[in-house]
């Protein structure tokens, strides 16, 4: 298997990575490829698609050993279920899939062609596969069973973000952070309304509560980089 691109998102860490693709589609992301696949025909016929799929490696979860089964988040964390039967990154290959919207394709840039992505569930840096463009009449099905994934969905949050807290992130992820953490970072098994948890985001360093089903952004800083954009 050989890398042929790495993604370049919000998430310096893993911690506040919506736990699916599409769930957040004011994500952006840049796909940029290596040195030996910048070949802008690698990429033609690609702009006739809205979304494709990424093919890539849970970098930050690779182990010489592996169990049977995990314990999904969604759950609780105290229930096991099969390895397969979930998208836990501790797998005996850690190879992810997801779904992106391909928001803009430059073929021509200084680091070779881009594709701009929204809704990615990716770490910074995460190494990439493949690419693969979705197929509504193949890839999507409507009525297929989504397992214990519909008997427990996961709650949206309100979030609360003062205005000058927000007004220090960079206008271009400021509708991102707003989507992650509605999503609700925290692992599911944790539920202290007193508890301060922390993320970083854009450049951004973000410390919340959640009481009952209200997220409340409580410190928010950002790098000088990141700052600068956001007053520009």
């Amino acid at each position: 298997m050989k890398i042929i691109a790495r993604i370049h998102s919000a998430f310096p860490e893993k911690f506040g990575i919506p736990r699916q693709s599409g769930l957040v589609d004011d994500l952006r992301a840049e796909i940029v490829f290596d040195p030996e696949y910048r070949n802008p025909d690698a990429l033609r016929g690609l702009e006739e698609f809205s979304h494709i799929w990424l093919i890539w490696e849970f970098s930050e979860a690779v182990r010489d050993t592996w169990s049977p089964t995990v314990r999904p988040p969604r759950l609780g964390g105290n229930i096991r279920m099969g390895v397969f039967a979930t998208r836990s990154p501790f797998r005996p290959n850690p190879i992810g899939l997801s779904s992106v919207r391909i928001d803009h394709i430059d073929l021509h840039t200084p680091r070779g062609p881009v594709i701009t992505v929204c809704g990615a569930d990716l770490m910074d840096g995460t190494p990439i596969y493949d690419i693969k463009p979705y197929l509504p009449q193949g890839d999507c099905h409507p009525e297929a069973a989504g397992g214990f994934t519909a008997t427990h969905p996961r709650t949206v949050l309100e979030v609360d973000i003062p205005d000058e807290l927000i007004r220090r992130v960079p206008k271009a992820h400021r509708a991102g952070l707003r989507g992650v953490l509605a999503q609700d970072p925290r692992p599911s098994y944790q539920n202290d309304p007193t508890r301060v948890y922390r993320m970083d985001f854009a450049g951004c360093h973000v410390s919340f509560t959640v009481r009952d089903n209200r997220l409340t952004v409580c410190a928010l800083t950002c790098d000088d980089a990141a700052d600068t954009k956001s007053k520009a």
